[in-house]
């Protein structure tokens, strides 16, 4: 019923040229961590305008976070995982979404810090910036497995699973 109105699929089962996920979600993680640099080196340093990049940094991460969510769900549904790549893609499409609620989180708790007492920093905030990095990591290999262990989206898994050669 609605096949007619979508646009075909090219050789990596996309609509459009190539993944943009992983373009949009790049600019999410150069600047969180950059945030989480810029704080930490600003917190030791008593710089306030690292700080101030820290927190810009921050909310543009904030609000790209939710358009790579949405390029990565859209994606992940037309990436035609096999059983062996499952269990990764659920487990990163998780922990993408938590991360959209953390960081938001995060960056609403800066924002008070920021009103409250501009120019400094909690050491709870740099701690909880040091676990906001890890997961980070951690999701950015998730990712790299699923494209670099798995294939997703390369045109030899997407030709496999088309004619059936992958479950």
């Amino acid at each position: 019923m609605f096949e007619n109105l979508l646009p075909p699929l090219n050789n990596h089962n996309l609509p459009y040229p190539d993944t943009i996920h992983p373009i949009v979600v790049h600019f999410v993680i150069a600047m969180v961590l950059f945030a989480v640099v810029c704080d930490a080196i600003g917190y030791f340093t008593k710089n306030p305008r690292l700080h101030e990049a820290g927190w810009w940094n921050m909310v543009f991460a904030t609000i790209s976070i939710f358009i790579a969510i949405v390029f990565g769900q859209i994606e992940a549904g037309l990436s035609m995982p096999y059983a062996a790549a499952t269990g990764d893609l659920n487990l990163h499409t998780l922990i993408g979404w938590s991360l959209s609620g953390i960081l938001a989180a995060i960056t609403g708790w800066r924002y008070i810090i920021r009103l409250k007492s501009p120019g400094k920093l909690p050491a709870a905030y740099l701690g909880m910036n040091a676990a906001l990095t890890l997961l980070v990591l951690y999701q950015v290999y998730l990712g790299d497995r699923l494209v670099w262990v798995y294939g997703l989206h390369t045109e030899a898994v997407v030709e496999a699973a088309r004619a059936g050669l992958v479950k």
